[in-house]
């Protein structure tokens, strides 16, 4: 089922579904069905293009849960997710390769050193479709080390492969209390999934979202169509996702949010 879905989001995302409109629709260009599709392949390109699309739909995810303003006096425990190396080329170069969620590791770090006596946590293998060429813990334990967080201080779980295998192999491995204050560091985008599937494992995480993509004020905003491109896939990946676990049974919701105060 890893295999499959993977394959499936790939076949999904944007920037595949209008290339794939695209071709069959050259392939089929004699027929006007596929004149239909050339034009609706090039008009989705040109409106991803001129307007920002992609700022339209990640903008929802990434203001689901607010940012914390007011740090805890006593944090337990910090938890941070993988996906911020590229585990692949980190093996091919042999050093510590940042991806766009860099910022996970960054904060996690700063938050260790706010906190001292908390428990640390990364957890993170491999999300490739091919499990065992690379490793992104091994990575993340050199990277952490030249910034001086210490080896001892952090534990590693390197086997899950998915969201959902972060939460309940990270709870199965530390165990957390009911009355403990965890921290969950990921990217704000990915961060009501990721809510979702660890208060579905039992555990009740604070949230710490990092790594925005979105903006109110587009000045400046990328004429790129490939950056945008980009960063459409990367909420459609979450939208997708979301669904795909609510419907699986992941999670409780589609669409968590944060939980009512009393």
């Amino acid at each position: 089922m890893f295999v499959i879905g993977k394959i499936l989001t790939m076949a999904m995302m944007p920037t595949a579904f209008l290339v794939e409109t695209l071709l069959l629709g050259l392939l089929l260009r004699r027929f006007l069905f596929g004149r239909v599709l050339v034009g609706l392949g090039a008009l989705g390109l040109a409106t991803c293009l001129v307007f920002p699309v992609d700022q339209w739909v990640i903008r929802p995810i990434e203001d689901r849960f607010p940012q914390v303003r007011t740090p805890p006096e006593h944090v337990d425990g910090i938890i941070v997710l993988g996906g911020s190396i590229d585990d692949l080329t980190s093996e091919d170069r042999q050093i510590p390769v940042t991806g766009a969620a860099g910022d996970r590791l960054t904060t996690f770090v700063a938050l260790a050193r706010r906190y001292p006596d908390a428990k640390l946590v990364f957890t993170g293998g491999s999300g490739d479709i091919v499990q065992g060429s690379a490793n992104e813990a091994k990575w993340v334990r050199i990277l952490f080390e030249g910034l001086g967080l210490p080896e001892e201080r952090v534990i590693y779980e390197n086997h899950s492969r998915t969201t959902r295998e972060n939460a309940t192999d990270s709870y199965a491995l530390v165990h957390p209390q009911p009355d403990e204050t965890w921290v969950l560091v990921t990217s704000a985008s990915h961060m009501p999934r990721s809510v979702g599937v660890f208060r579905k494992a039992g555990w009740h995480v604070l949230p710490w979202p990092v790594g925005y993509l979105s903006r109110d004020n587009l000045r400046g905003y990328s004429l790129s169509l490939g950056g945008r491109m980009a960063t459409l896939d990367w909420a459609a990946h979450e939208w997708i996702g979301m669904v795909a676990y609510y419907l699986r049974g992941w999670t409780d919701s589609m669409f968590p949010a944060p939980e009512k105060r009393s």
